[in-house]
Formats: structure tokens, sequence, C-alpha cells
């Protein structure tokens, strides 16, 4: 795995390095000398006695030994290549740039194989295959372009793709972002994504390492390893933001319960990275903006106060703010005056603060100062500042620098004429800053990253449940599919979530008996079918024996019912929790309103497990019906206490049966002191982790 050789080498050699700068190897190499590699560098090509200057080996077992192999030679040709390097020259470390392996055909997988197995016999390093590279301040390994500004408290990239890579630098570079480390793993045949991240996160230095990572990811091999490593950088003080590509087909997958079909490997996603407190983008342009606030100190509060000079893009900024949930508070009154008689008359000062086209650099600082000294109700600045051309503003740019270092709280800079004022703002950039040349883009990056969730530092302490029962339940049944209600209820009760009085009967003699016994009205429900509803199978408010008897004749003879269920009819606001298994992820648990809310407008939210009080209660805050469960319009709200507290029991439910791969509680009535199980589905699936 990863090693100092891969790190830091002392020596590196370019496997088929080429004069030709259009070719990878010879691109590749005209990188690691212009980035002023310190070590020893090698060459091998069959045909030159020298490249770019450096003697080529054109036997490879002639070579000194090395630390590092960059290779980039055809594919058929690299186990060869490989096995004189582990076996002779003490190289513990390889880059493969060439593709050909097992992203193209069996053969080529089975080639990949074989130099895993080398690699791993003598503990090396691989990058690759098809990748593009790697470059740190050490070495830059990497046959791309653009090489962007490496600083140490920069940025650390990793992706899964060397092009999309390359766009997304593209992307982040022009607005000043600068980068500590880029990698691209390729084909990740030994190291992917979370082995670099587990490497960052196992050698972070508060002191030297950078703060913040950013991911381009298309396959999430070890979901438990990202989880891990990504919720500890966090809480060291780091901030990831990541792109997961290709979620879009997943969600189309047929299951046969709510929760199988509401939930899906995409939202597998989210609530990993929910749960570690990753930030999700959609695209590189988002990407860039949310690394670009990560840059900036991190904003404490939601109260934004926005400086401009020019109405518009103020305005603009406004509804991206506000629609995000973040708030411009209005400046008024005695606090309003005396911020404008410091400016020009026409000024407006009600937040934006707008001192006008004739703006100066001193009028700004002016606003800057009075928002840092005198409004406690602002927790950021943004300050908007373009030219139409009529004068240069590097008075303006150089204040504005000079504040951003001296104020305790944030300040973004929006520097929209990227080509009028191109000088001034590269002056700007090279001061160390970022530009945001979009307002809009500036303000949903900023909305997302302040409401992205943060990841629980200390352990979770499960409700007391009864194990000794989960686990015999499971254990004593024998398939894999539904399990019983008998079953299912004893499941509900081994981890004390609160259920209707309910029997069943095969029989009208013991229906009536017990009926007697719970008292009407009831609901009557078929046992044996799934989707009871769909054939006819639920009877509510039944009121007495004549009904009773006539429901029961009638739902016995629906095809594959066994018997009846008979419930407690109660009332209530109808409630859902529900949880599935997805591979290699873990148990996601969702829960909403019930009714039309999860059947139609699909309004559920969801985590991972374990899931712990204040996560289920932000669950439940974080719905869009969420003001149902408070109670409206006379309406009687829920028990939010009692709901967060089922979905922690069926969390703890979760871990001590494992092998419960899908199970819905729905409906679930809530009232001010009750939260009841009215109807309970659980599956299991022996032997799935």
């Amino acid at each position: 795995m990863i090693n100092n050789q891969l790190i830091n080498p002392s020596s590196i050699v370019v496997v088929g390095a080429s004069n030709d700068l259009h070719k990878p190897g010879g691109k590749i190499l005209y990188n690691i000398k212009e980035g002023k590699f310190k070590g020893n560098l090698y060459v091998t090509n069959l045909n030159e006695e020298e490249v770019q200057g450096i003697k080529s080996f054109k036997d490879i077992h002639n070579l000194p030994k090395v630390d590092l192999a960059v290779i980039a030679i055809p594919a058929k040709y690299t186990p060869e290549t490989i096995k004189v390097l582990v076996e002779e020259k003490n190289t513990k470390a390889f880059i493969i740039i060439s593709a050909g392996f097992g992203e193209e055909s069996a053969e080529g997988k089975a080639l990949e194989e074989s130099i895993v197995k080398m690699i791993n016999s003598v503990n090396g390093a691989l990058i690759g295959p098809n990748c593009t590279g790697v470059l740190n301040h050490n070495h830059h390994s990497i046959f791309t372009k653009p090489i962007p500004k490496l600083q140490s408290k920069g940025v650390d990239f990793i992706s899964g793709s060397g092009a999309t890579a390359c766009f997304i630098l593209e992307s982040g570079i022009p607005k000043g972002l600068s980068f500590s480390s880029v990698y691209t793993v390729g084909n990740s045949a030994q190291i992917g994504v979370e082995e670099i991240l587990e490497f960052m996160d196992l050698n972070f230095d508060a002191n030297k390492s950078s703060r913040v990572k950013l991911l381009y990811i298309e396959n999430i091999r070890q979901p438990q390893k990202l989880l891990k490593h990504s919720k500890s950088l966090i809480i060291k003080g780091c901030r990831i933001a990541a792109i997961k590509a290709g979620g879009s087909e997943a969600g189309s997958r047929a299951a046969s319960s709510h929760t199988g079909a509401l939930a899906s490997s995409d939202m597998a996603v989210d609530a990993l990275f929910k749960k570690a407190g990753i930030v999700r983008c959609f695209g590189r342009e988002e990407l860039m903006n949310v690394a670009a606030v990560f840059m900036h100190p991190e904003i404490k509060g939601k109260r934004i106060a926005i400086i401009t000079h020019a109405g518009g893009p103020a305005v603009m900024l406004t509804d991206a703010l506000s629609k995000g949930g973040m708030e411009v508070p209005k400046i008024e009154d005695k606090l309003a005056a005396e911020l404008l008689s410091n400016l020009f008359p026409g000024s407006s000062v009600a937040n934006p603060i707008d001192f006008l086209a004739t703006g100066t650099a001193a009028q700004l600082g002016i606003i800057i100062d009075f928002v840092e000294n005198k409004m406690d109700d602002i927790d950021a600045m943004v300050v908007i500042f373009g030219t139409p051309g009529l004068e240069r503003v590097f008075d303006v740019y150089d204040l504005l620098d000079e504040k951003m270092r001296s104020c305790k709280k944030p300040i973004f800079p929006v520097l929209p004429s990227i080509l009028t004022a191109e000088e001034e703002i590269k002056d700007f950039l090279n001061k160390g800053r970022i530009n945001f040349p979009d307002e809009v883009n500036l303000g949903n990056a900023m909305t997302k990253t302040y409401f992205s969730s943060k990841p629980l530092a200390k352990k979770y302490n499960y409700p007391e449940v009864d194990e000794g029962r989960i686990r015999s339940i499971i254990d004593f049944t024998e398939d894999d599919g539904y399990l019983n209600p008998t079953s299912v209820t004893a499941l509900l009760d081994a981890v004390g979530i609160e259920r209707a009085k309910e029997s069943v009967a095969s029989n009208m003699e013991t229906a009536l008996e017990k009926a007697h016994v719970m008292g009407y009205p009831l609901v009557m429900k078929v046992v044996g079918p799934v989707h009871k509803s769909d054939v006819g199978g639920v009877t509510l408010n039944v009121n007495s024996d004549n009904q009773l008897k006539t429901e029961f004749q009638r739902m016995m003879k629906i095809e594959n019912t066994t018997a009846i269920l008979l419930q407690q009819m109660l009332s209530g606001t109808e409630l859902f929790v529900g949880a599935k298994y997805e591979n290699n992820f873990g148990h996601i648990v969702l829960c909403g309103l019930g009714g039309i809310f999860v059947e139609v407008l699909k309004d559920v939210s969801f985590n991972m497990v374990p899931i712990s009080k204040l996560e289920a209660t932000e669950m439940i805050q974080s719905l869009k019906g969420y003001k149902m469960i408070q109670g409206v319009r006379g309406q009687k709200g829920v028990n939010e206490l009692l709901f967060a507290a089922t979905i922690e029991k069926v969390s703890a439910l979760l871990h001590f049966a494992p092998e419960i791969i899908e199970m819905d509680i729905n409906p679930l009535l809530g009232n001010p002191t009750k939260v009841v199980a009215v109807d309970a589905r659980i599956r299991i699936k022996k032997n799935i982790i």
C-alpha cells in the first residue's frame, strides 16, 4: 500500500520515456523535470541513447536500484518489466499510466492481477493502471495539464478519472485555488480513493497537512473505509467535498416494500456522505466553488451582509442565499443612519449595502469596518466589486485583501470583471486569494457548506434492548424471506417499540373472542398476502359482531390468506419508519409521514445505522412535512421525542439483527402522547454480511 517511495522517492525511472512531448512518456518526464525533482531521475527507451537530455537505459536490467517506476509502455510488456524492478531493483512504488488492463478485457484483468500480486509480494504501492499520475511537492509524475500552484495548505484532490481531474483543475485554477496534491487512481487495482484518504487520515499533521480534501468517485469500493477516514479527518478539522458520479440508474430497481422501492444505492451514497460530513456536489463548478468556500474561514452563523456597488448581482445573491436558508438581515434605525452618513448620497444600506457605481476603496473600507465592529448580528460578508473599465481598481482589491486578513468575520470576494479587470484580479490571486466570479454560485456553495451535516465525534450508545430475544428469533428462523407476524411483533417488543394491541384468529369463534377482549372499534387485516390493501385485505372501523363476521368470511376467501389479524383502531398522524440493507454500505433507515406523503410525494429522510437521538431528530426535522408533525391548523401534533426514539430503536434492531434486509413500520400512528406501530413487515436474508 501507500509508502514513502511513492510519496517522496529518492529516485524515479520513467519506463517508456520519450522525446515526443505529445506522448505520455514524454510529457511525464518533462513535468518531473520542470517540477525540479531533487532525486536521481532515470529513463528507459529501447531506441534512444538519450531522452530529454537524460541517458537512456535500453536494457532495464542495467538500471540502478530505484524507488519509484512510472510506466508508460504497452500493457502486455508491463508484467515482465515490473518483475525485473521488483526482484532486481528494489522498486517499491509504481505508477502505471498505460491502459489496456481490467478496463478493457478479461485478459487485461488477468495482467492487472498478476502485477498486483508481484507488487504486494514486496509490500509495494501501485497507482493505476490506466491513470494520469500523481502530483505533489516532491515529484510531478503526471502527464496532463494544467499543473496547479502547489502549496502545503492547498487542496488535496483524489480522482477516479484522470481526464475528469484535468477538467476539474481547469475550473479551480482560474479562481485562485491552490493544491497540495493530486492523485488519479485509474483502475484502482491496488490503491483507490479510500486507501489514499486512509493514508491522509493516519498521517494527518495539524500543523502541516491540508485541511481541504476533494474527491471525484465513480465507484465506492469500500464504503465503510471511506466513512471511517472521512469522518476521522473532518473531526480533526478537515473539510471534504465529493462528486459521486453514476448514481441515476441505481434507483430503478423493483422491491417488495415501500422502503425497498424508495431506497437506492444513490441514497446510500447520500446517507454515507451525510454520516461522514462530506459535502456532496454534482458538477465540476459546484465542487470548485465549495472548495473555494472551504479555503476561507468557516462561517459560524447564517447571517450575511452583502456589500456591493452594483444592484443586480446583489439581488441575485440575496435570492440564492435566502432560498438556501441563509439570512440577509435588514439594517435599520440608528445603525442605518450612522452608516449612511459616511457614504455618498443615494447609497442604500438596508442590506444589501449598495454604495453605488461611484464607490471607492475608502468607502468600501468604511463599510467593512462598520459591519465588522458594529453589527453583531452579521456573521460574514460578501463583497461584490467589478468595473466597467473606466478606472483601474488595484486599490480596491488591495484594500479587500488587507481587510480579509485583519477582520474576524469571513469575507468572500465576488470580482466579476474577469476580462476588464484581468490584471487587477491576477494581482489579487497572486496574493493567495480566491475569486468567485459568479455571485449565485457562491451563494449556493455557502448554503450547501453551512447546512452540511457534521459527524458525531462520540460513540453511539444503543438503547436498552433484549439482544438475546432478538438473536433467538433470527437464529430460529430457517428460511429467508418475510417473517411471520408473531416474529415481527416479538422483535418490536424486544427493542421496546410500542405497538397496537392485536391478535390473530384463524376461525370465527376465536376472532369474536379476541374482539370482545380488545373492544371495538377494530381493524381487520389478512395474514398471508404481502400487499394487503391491493387485494382488499384491510377493513377499518369494525364496530360490531355482525360486521366482524361478514368481513371475516369475505377476507378468508382472499388468495393466500391463512388467518385474520385483529388490531385496535387507533387515531393519530400516520408516520412511517423503514429500513433497507444496501450491499457493502450497510443499513439505511428512512422516516417520514405515512399515507400519500410516502406513497406519492416520497417525502422521506434517511441516515445510516447507527443512528443517535440527535440524528433521528434531525431526520424528522428535515422532512418537508415537518410542520404536520408539529401540528397545524388545530390538528394535534406528534410527540417528536417518541418518534425519534422509535427511529433509534429500529437502528438498534438492525445492529443486533443485521440479517434484516427490508423493514417497514407503516403506519406508525403518532399523537402528543404516543407513537404506536400499527403494521410492520420484516424481511431477512441470512449470511448477507
